[in-house]
């Protein structure tokens, strides 16, 4: 991952305005996996959306509840994924508010078939944490609109990071969620993440023109087709490391983590292996690697012979 720029620290609790008609509010769970926390966004100026209300915390419920100004009133809670900083929030703030939770679906909702595979074969999730317990009342559609009280949000079903991921197009800037974030680059972890999802959900939002992306995590990404382009590059980069690693023989994605993430901190690398392995699994659909036993985390993968595709 990219080192986190220093600039970007804002106080937790407090609804910061970052352009007419939307607030953000940082949420007090900073770890090396959601830098200074989780960003949960206040949309609209009477009837509020609020998106990611964020981690199972009570002081950042009393947040969001305390930004509700005179005259305004949450009617609508938006969750773009069920991981654990992210979703877990929803109930308690639609039981206070009354508000529905809308969503793509629940923890399995648009897993791609091989990692429904994966999952049936026993692979446990990597510790990313998955709010298994989520539940939205109604689950969004693809290219659905999300109308309030004067906004609209676009739903951009985008998975890849999580198979219910999903991306909000506000005008001309766009709610990422984790599929984009200006301090690091997006986990894939299977069987909950798709390398080869992840990257047609790049080039999806790289084919529309954007403003301003703001992301789960971090600041506002102000150039969003050039954050697109690194991350695109960035994975190709990756592919490109595993592939002259394999060149040298077999190897595990343990392995392959270990030699390609040599500056990664210790407590990092099952991260960085489990990203290894979903490179593994997008190699093996395009038959430019294979398995040496079944697919699973501790298979070990060689190069596939030209001749052999």
């Amino acid at each position: 991952m990219t080192p986190p720029p220093d600039d970007f620290n804002p106080p937790t609790g407090l609804a910061i305005e970052l352009e007419p008609g939307l607030r953000r509010i940082l949420a007090p769970n900073p770890s090396p996996m959601t830098y200074r926390g989780t960003n949960t966004y206040l949309l609209g100026t009477r009837g509020l959306c609020v998106i990611d209300p964020g981690p199972n915390d009570a002081a950042h419920l009393e947040a969001i509840l305390a930004a509700v100004e005179p005259g305004q009133a949450i009617t609508h809670v938006v969750v773009t994924h069920s991981h654990l900083d992210h979703s877990p929030l929803a109930a308690d703030l639609s039981e206070r508010t009354g508000a529905p939770i809308l969503a793509f679906g629940d923890a399995r909702a648009g897993r791609s078939a091989i990692m429904q595979g994966l999952a049936k074969s026993g692979m446990q999730e990597g510790g990313e944490g998955i709010d298994h317990a989520f539940r939205p009342h109604r689950a969004l559609e693809d290219g659905e609109i999300i109308e309030g009280d004067g906004w609209a949000l676009e739903v951009l079903h985008t998975p890849g990071h999580l198979g219910n991921h999903i991306a909000l197009g506000w005008k001309d800037a766009c709610f990422t969620a984790d599929h984009v974030m200006g301090w690091a680059s997006s986990l894939v972890s299977p069987p909950d993440g798709d390398l080869t999802d992840f990257m047609a959900s790049c080039h999806r939002l790289r084919a529309r023109t954007w403003r301003v992306f703001h992301p789960g995590h971090g600041a506002p990404v102000t150039d969003p087709s050039g954050r697109l382009d690194w991350l695109i590059a960035h994975r190709m980069m990756r592919e490109s490391e595993i592939l002259a690693a394999l060149a040298a023989g077999p190897a595990t994605a343990r392995a392959l983590a270990e030699r390609i993430y040599h500056d990664t901190p210790p407590a990092l690398i099952p991260a960085a292996e489990r990203n290894v392995f979903a490179h593994l699994i997008d190699l093996s659909g395009k038959s430019r690697v294979a398995a040496e036993t079944p697919m699973s985390a501790t298979a070990r993968f060689r190069l596939r012979d030209a001749s052999s595709k």
